[in-house]
């Protein structure tokens, strides 16, 4: 194995773990601090300029993730606008997205959802997920008004993406 080889696969390492911290941030606070997703983008950064140099990565393919991991941004933004999503899961996932590329984003998106779904499904079944609320009684209107931590769902989706990455 090259130093360029063993490089990618230490920034794939190393944004498995920046999204495992993300997660388990948000699933305690409800926030995911920007450095998180800062360091997830220099982690891609680190790791496409390996790729290019190896030939593993062409400059079109990375252009064409920057206009994905674009385009996601603006859509979570939207989501963002209308309450649906936190600010902090709009830069994770557009972050994150930047490993998906174009060959992977579908599948990076299909089990954030899913993940999200379970999630979701959890909270309304009455799963201590997330922070306690300082008037909790309990109902389910009371725990939808609290948020659902959606860094979980995204770390499970990247990691799903680290993987497929890893054993190609």
């Amino acid at each position: 194995m090259s130093l360029l080889a063993l490089l990618q696969t230490g920034c794939l390492a190393t944004f498995a773990i920046l999204l495992l911290v993300a997660g388990w941030q948000d699933l305690r606070t409800l926030q995911i601090a920007n450095r998180l997703s800062l360091a997830t983008v220099a982690a891609f950064a680190v790791w496409a300029a390996a790729g290019i140099a190896l030939g593993r990565m062409s400059v079109t393919t990375l252009a064409l993730a920057i206009a994905c991991s674009m385009a996601l941004f603006a859509i979570a933004a939207a989501g963002f606008a209308g309450g649906i999503l936190g600010g902090g899961d709009v830069k994770l996932l557009s972050a994150a997205s930047l490993f998906a590329g174009p060959a992977h984003i579908a599948d990076f998106l299909v089990v954030t959802a899913l993940a999200g779904g379970v999630i979701g499904l959890a909270l309304l079944a009455g799963a201590p997920i997330g922070p306690a609320a300082p008037a909790n009684d309990g109902t389910v209107r009371e725990r939808l008004r609290i948020g659902m931590p959606y860094g979980p769902a995204i770390a499970v989706g990247g990691l799903w993406i680290a993987a497929a990455l890893y054993g190609s």
